[in-house]
């Protein structure tokens, strides 16, 4: 048997599609015969799949046929360019042309002939139905033990949302010597993608997803005699590259500057719904039969009134930029439930028609609706278009007076459809119908909008449905993607929690895809070069089933910055950390000048013990658990036991603000905005910034040497990445990383900022503290779920 495993890491709404079918055109070039797309669990995925794969491979609408009941191969997409290069399909674009025993019976596997594509639901009765059908067309028989086998036709399976339904979820039994019970029974799917694989002599599986959490957890010797392997990705793990026109968590949500990467700002595009607002209307843990409420009346929370506005905005903003006759979106996903969503879409349709109403007879001037409609695009869509002109360099973003989109809004909102998008109705995305004129929809719905499905020029979404799962939330995000001409118009209207949770996936995400860039650098694969994923205090990776092969670990701070993001903003825990701060610098005595910064006080050469002393004083965020004074001193204490960390510089770092007194010292405080999206959250009792360390100042304690010698590190990392292909100047100052290797193992950093608190509504100023450690063989850690690889790789290491 020739069996490969393999998993293509993309992005949300990234263009995973486009990618596999250049993936299948290449394998029909190289001899693979039938070629199995496995797209998702509904109708509506599949026939969308079906319709880019008419246009990328077959070269024909699959859907047509002649008078006589044959196809009429109308030419599409590539079929333009060859028409004499024609696969044949047993599947097509409509929406129950999924895989038919009846159509199939007319076709057969034989080698050499043109390839055979089937697109299909991960559906157990349909997968049954294809692997019957296999089985029946099989050409040869396996010599060993005589179950039937298709030889000399090599398949091909392409995994479309491969964390998805694919992964054996069971309990899966090993007898005494750890190996794995050859008569386990997988989950109904799981187990017939393996059939189908190992019905064939010569198969290749590749996974594809933007959620990879699962898939690296599955365990890699996972296998049984019935079905063959189990799906762990032990051939390749390859990531896919971002375009720098793609939209996607890192974009929105920003990333925080790490060893790897400078810090990324998130795009202003996030709006805060007020927690009474999510709470009050559709609560998170409501029940199915809740009915919508919004203090007492039937009508939308003002959050999801201006989400319309704004929509609707957007609709006349792409028709004064000229863009009429293309799909406008509107994402609102708050429930799973049918039922409560079928009371959502009334209220919209409600909310709507009243917006619409008031455009086609209110007064130009007066009316209430149009003024509020002018106050959002002056107030909210001009600014946040300049700075998203600003971050993107995108010159087809102009902006536009409000005397250009006035005149648009009355067609603008009459054009606009409200569908409810579940299994209940008979509300569908007709787009491809709509393509002459454009759709102009706003889609209420659920589990069907949650994975897979492309909704067509979306820019604004309303989302509160909360689960704690990094992949299922994820996935949730249909928001992201290419927005060619209308990115600076796109918006999201969520939770502070639900942001703040996007923010830390889209961390984990990138850590992670960092794992998988350097597993390619030396030349690994996932059976050798064990893969973690970073944990949460109150996330799951992905559903605990899917974990059963992880394991929980806590990994180093060495060699990584800990500071503190997020802050308590009682008054009583920011009088402690002053006092804490106060104590700590009157204890050190008279600042050493520093040789370049001479604004810092700056205390070389301090003991571990005065470290010790403040942290045991200093009081952190319960949620901030990589800036845990608790943690980090504990940290520190283990690695003076082996010699490490004894000798400290001390730093406190001033802005331009209004000074407070720290022991003898006037010092001018530094401003920190709130994390865009959590500007509330002083109100529930915590201050959010992105970043409190400004990148430079980790290199406080360095002398020229050792600086030099961190900058060249930098450079050497720039170079071994691409260099300037990366889309990045060459590096002028050192990275925080390069400032870490060049630190001795014995010496660590503590930064210290006295913070204005106006951003968090005045009162006590705010202390934020950044310690900064070198690298190290041992340490105190972090907490991280790793797979078998990983956990046999710790394993072995200790031995």
């Amino acid at each position: 048997m020739d069996e490969r495993r393999g998993l293509v890491v993309g992005h949300v709404q990234s263009g995973k599609t486009a990618s596999y079918t250049g993936l299948i055109c290449k394998a029909a070039d190289a001899g693979y015969t039938v070629v199995i797309v496995l797209a998702g669990l509904h109708s509506n995925l599949r026939s969308q799949t079906q319709l880019r794969l008419d246009e990328g491979f077959l070269g024909y609408d699959s859907a047509s046929e002649s008078r006589g009941g044959g196809r009429q191969h109308i030419p599409l997409g590539v079929g333009r360019i060859d028409p004499e290069l024609r696969p044949d399909t047993i599947t097509t674009r409509l929406e129950r042309g999924d895989f038919s025993r009846r159509v199939a019976n007319n076709f057969a596997i034989n080698p050499g002939r043109q390839p055979l594509l089937f697109v299909v639901k991960k559906n157990a009765r349909v997968l049954k139905n294809l692997l019957d059908w296999v089985l029946w067309a099989a050409n040869d028989r396996e010599k060993e033990t005589g179950r039937r086998l298709v030889s000399g036709v090599p398949l091909l399976v392409i995994d479309d949302e491969a964390d998805h339904a694919s992964v054996d979820t069971k309990e899966q039994p090993r007898d005494e010597n750890g190996a794995f019970d050859e008569e386990h029974d997988p989950t109904r799917i799981n187990g017939l993608i393996r059939r189908i694989l190992f019905a064939f002599e010569k198969s290749a599986y590749v996974g594809y997803t933007a959620t990879p959490f699962a898939n690296i957890f599955i365990h890699e010797q996972g296998r049984t005699a019935e079905h063959g392997e189990d799906l762990f990705p032990r051939s390749f793990i390859v990531s896919l590259p971002v375009p720098s026109n793609y939209a996607g968590p890192a974009r929105v949500f920003g990333l925080a500057e790490t060893a790897d990467r400078e810090t990324l700002p998130p795009l202003p595009l996030i709006r805060h719904v007020p927690d009474e607002e999510s709470g009050g209307w559709v609560p998170p843990k409501h029940r199915n039969g809740h009915r919508p409420r919004w203090r007492g009346g039937d009508d939308v929370p003002p959050s999801l009134e201006a989400a319309i506005r704004a929509f609707v905005l957007v609709c006349a903003a792409r028709r004064a930029r000229g863009r009429r006759g293309v799909h406008n979106s509107m994402l609102v996903h708050v429930t799973r439930f049918t039922a409560v969503q079928k009371e959502v879409k009334r209220q919209v349709e409600a909310a709507l028609g009243d917006i619409g109403r008031r455009l086609r007879h209110g007064t130009a001037g007066g009316d209430p609706v149009r003024l509020a409609l002018r106050r959002l695009w002056e107030e909210d869509f001009l600014p946040t278009t300049d700075e998203v002109v600003r971050v993107m360099r995108d010159p087809a973003l102009p902006p536009l007076a409000w005397g250009l989109i006035e005149p648009e809004l009355a067609n603008a909102a009459a054009d606009i459809r409200v569908m409810e998008i579940n299994g209940t109705t008979g509300d569908a995305l007709a787009y491809e119908e709509h393509k002459a004129t454009g759709l102009n929809v706003v889609a209420v719905g659920g589990d069907k909008l949650a994975r897979g499905l492309t909704l067509e020029g979306l820019s604004v979404s309303y989302f509160l449905r909360a689960t704690r799962m990094y992949d299922t939330l994820m996935q949730m995000g249909r928001w992201f993607g290419y927005r060619p001409g209308y990115l600076d118009l796109c918006r999201l209207y969520t939770t502070t929690e639900l942001a703040e949770w996007f923010g830390h996936i889209a961390e984990a995400g990138e850590e992670l895809r960092g794992e998988f860039e350097r597993m390619a650098t030396v030349g690994g694969t996932s059976r050798d070069y064990g893969l973690k994923v970073q944990s949460h205090p109150t996330m799951l990776v992905t559903s605990r089933v899917k974990m059963r092969h992880g394991t929980e670990m806590r990994l180093s701070y060495a060699g990584t910055v800990s500071e503190t993001t997020v802050f308590d903003t009682g008054a009583g825990v920011r009088r402690r950390n002053l006092a804490a701060t106060g104590r700590l610098l009157a204890r050190l005595g008279p600042p050493t000048p520093h040789r370049k910064r001479d604004n810092v006080l700056f205390w070389p050469d301090m003991q571990a013990a005065t470290v010790l002393e403040f942290l045991d004083a200093f009081a952190t965020h319960p949620e901030a658990p990589k800036a845990h004074s608790g943690l980090l001193r504990q940290f520190i204490q283990a690695q003076n036991a082996i010699g490490e960390l004894t000798e400290w510089s001390i730093a406190v770092l001033p802005g331009g603000e209004a000074p407070v007194r720290l022991a003898s010292f006037d010092v001018p405080m530094v401003r920190r905005a709130c994390k865009p999206g959590t500007e509330q959250a002083p109100a529930a009792g915590r201050y959010v910034v992105r970043r409190l360390l400004s990148p430079r100042d980790e290199g406080l304690d360095l002398d020229e040497a050792a600086w030099r010698q961190a900058l060249a590190d930098t450079v050497e990392g720039w170079e071994r990445a691409g260099g300037e292909a990366t889309g990045r100047d060459r590096p002028a100052m050192p990275s925080g990383e390069g400032f870490r290797k060049s630190r001795s193992r014995n010496r660590g950093l503590l930064l210290i900022y006295p913070l204005n608190p106006s951003a968090a509504g005045g009162g006590v100023p705010f202390v934020g503290i950044g310690l900064s450690f070198p690298s190290s063989d041992s340490a105190r850690t972090v907490s991280y779920r790793v797979n078998n690889v990983y956990w046999q790789q710790e394993l072995e290491d200790a031995a």
